[in-house]
């Protein structure tokens, strides 16, 4: 299984890159992983709802070009919520019903487009608290990696 990370913006800041980096490291013997980032859309300091939804649709459509036919799990904060076991075992049924690349998005600091959300496979969410954006990526990457190791029988989740 290919793994495939499809965020919008960069990380900016070294320790998070170093960490994202570590974790794709640790990936190698399991999957190839591949991180697409999107450029993020500016947008006016206070604006209206409808600038935000206008940014996101934006973005959206810049993700919808990169998503191609493969199964695809949005990081939505309405989401389904699952255990590391959980996670574990649907990319586990993914793997084994054919599916050869998972996508991953994560939206930028507006969320994703309704577009982007009607699309995905699955919708999931890692808690009903709001992480920095950066800092999200990093938590996704150590989640497939344990994903990946549960599913081993690996003690790094113990």
């Amino acid at each position: 299984m290919k793994v495939r990370i499809i965020c919008v913006g960069k990380l900016k800041e070294k320790f998070f890159r170093d960490a994202a980096d570590e974790y794709i490291k640790r990936l190698t013997p399991f999957t190839k992983v591949e991180v697409i980032e999107i450029k993020d859309e500016k947008a006016p300091q206070n604006y209206s709802d409808e600038q935000v939804r206008a940014v996101k649709d934006k973005e959206g459509e810049k993700i919808l070009e990169k998503l191609g036919p493969h199964y695809t799990i949005a990081l939505d904060p309405y989401g389904r919520m699952l255990s590391s076991e959980e996670l574990s075992t649907h990319m586990e049924r993914l793997m084994n019903t054919g599916k050869s690349t998972v996508n991953f998005v994560i939206g930028g600091s507006n969320g994703l487009s309704e577009s982007v959300l009607r699309r995905a496979d699955m919708k999931l969410s890692f808690s009903k608290m709001t992480f920095p954006h950066q800092l999200f990526r990093v938590m996704l990457l150590e989640q497939i990696y344990r994903a990946f190791k549960i599913s081993q029988g690996g003690t790094y989740h113990k």
